[in-house]
């Protein structure tokens, strides 16, 4: 043989298992189950929604605390965590997050847009993987209601002020719109082709991404919207993935309970090849599972309309199901660093031992991460430490913090499990 065909033979043989490489550092999709690095992928993560933001090097920026964080986070096991680009709209809106990421159409925060670089770059060091969704239906991000604005609608009512059904009747405008609908577009692109400013490499090939998500819990708010809803999430996915051919898809959508309680529509929107999983997301307390005055005694009820939603979304498609939002509060709602979460340790007990001990969940991440933050008040103001609640939430109510024990036990034992099970 030729010292040409050997050098050939050689350079075949680099190049190939370099692809194959390549391609084991994505998470993929195969026979209803996540695989990674040629192994089942199952986890149990966590929401860091201001993850963008901390590691900004402008306003609201820490990447000490950052780091700190990831370390945290690590020690527990978990590898997986659900972080939002960034925020829509301007500045000093009562109950939003800020700084934000697109401050107009098309127009970036270049300190934002840089933290969300230096995250992903921070989690392809450390082996990690993110969820990152580009959309918000609610207000706390601006998403729908800023999108909207821009289109050329009115001021978008605020929930707390004005009332949520004056924000649920605006914001099922925004899959009718097309210009609100073309202008988030706009933002996928920029934001899914983009070039990381610290690593040189194109969001395309980053490992640390697990998929780009559609949305934060994307609704169409009014029945009457359902088939633009599917289409316009749908068309979406397809955009992407034209986009991106290395990275997973997904919705974002929190189930039966953001479909209008049609569970048809979330399964046609889930089987379809557009999308690559499917999300859930369960909240016992805002939906009237569990009351204040009786939170221990709602208990057992929670949980068993908890397997039932779980179990009938599971019933519905063979793709891999991810519980991508739950929270419970702390007992007595109390929001002090340090009280007791006796009932949400039950809780997640239940949500933990599902995903490690069947095959009803494929992965999940309790909402939210607050890790070191001390909240200084009871509502989010310009200044104060990101927590795991959102500015329109009370600070600390949903949060899990490092000073949280029990409940970070039971995480880090789930997350032994499963690589145990795998």
């Amino acid at each position: 043989m030729s010292k040409k065909v050997n050098i050939f033979i050689i350079l075949f043989i680099f190049i190939f298992s370099g692809i194959i490489m390549r391609a084991n550092d994505f998470v993929t999709v195969e026979d209803g189950k996540f695989m990674l690095d040629g192994k089942p992928y199952k986890y149990a993560g966590t929401n860091f929604w201001y993850g963008a933001i901390l590691a900004s090097p402008g306003n609201g920026g820490d990447r000490t605390r950052l780091s700190e964080e990831l370390d945290s986070l690590q020690a527990l096991g978990i590898d997986n965590l659900r972080i939002l680009a960034g925020g829509d709209g301007n500045r000093t809106i009562p109950s939003h997050i800020e700084p934000t990421l697109q401050t107009a159409p098309g127009e970036y925060n270049e300190d934002i847009l840089k933290g969300l670089d230096y995250l992903i770059a921070e989690l392809e060091r450390r082996n990690m993987k993110a969820v990152i969704y580009l959309n918000n239906a609610w207000e706390w991000s601006g998403g729908f209601g800023t999108y909207l604005e821009w289109a050329g609608h009115e001021e978008a009512p605020l929930p707390l002020r004005d009332g949520y059904d004056k924000y649920i009747k605006y914001a099922s405008r925004f899959v009718t719109d097309e210009k609100a609908k073309n202008m988030f577009a706009n933002h996928v692109r920029n934001i899914v082709t983009r070039v990381n400013s610290v690593t040189g490499k194109p969001y395309t090939d980053s490992p640390a991404i697990m998929s780009w998500q559609i949305a934060n819990e994307p609704r169409c708010f009014d029945p009457a919207n359902k088939e633009v809803f599917y289409k316009w999430l749908t068309d979406t996915g397809r955009l992407i993935k034209s986009l991106d051919p290395n990275h997973l898809v997904s919705t974002g959508s929190e189930g039966k309970w953001g479909c209008e309680g049609d569970i048809d529509l979330w399964a046609r929107i889930h089987n379809s090849d557009a999308i690559d999983y499917a999300n859930i997301h369960i909240w016992p307390y805002n939906w009237s599972w569990v009351k204040p005055e009786s939170m221990t005694e709602d208990l057992p009820d929670a949980i068993a309309n908890t397997k039932e939603y779980i179990e009938s979304h599971r019933a519905l498609t063979k793709k891999p199901i991810v519980l991508e939002e739950f929270g419970f509060p702390r007992d007595n709602m109390d929001i002090a660093i340090g009280s007791p979460t006796t009932n949400r340790d039950a809780y997640y007990k239940y949500v933990l031992d599902t995903l490690t001990e069947g095959d009803l969940l494929n992965g999940i991440n309790f909402w939210g991460w607050g890790g070191n933050a001390h909240p200084v008040h009871k509502s989010w103001q310009p200044g104060d430490p990101y927590t795991g609640d959102p500015a329109q939430e009370d600070q600390g109510l949903n949060s899990v913090f490092t000073s949280d024990r029990s409940t970070l036990n039971l995480i880090r034992n789930a997350n032994k499990k499963l690589k145990v099970i795998k």
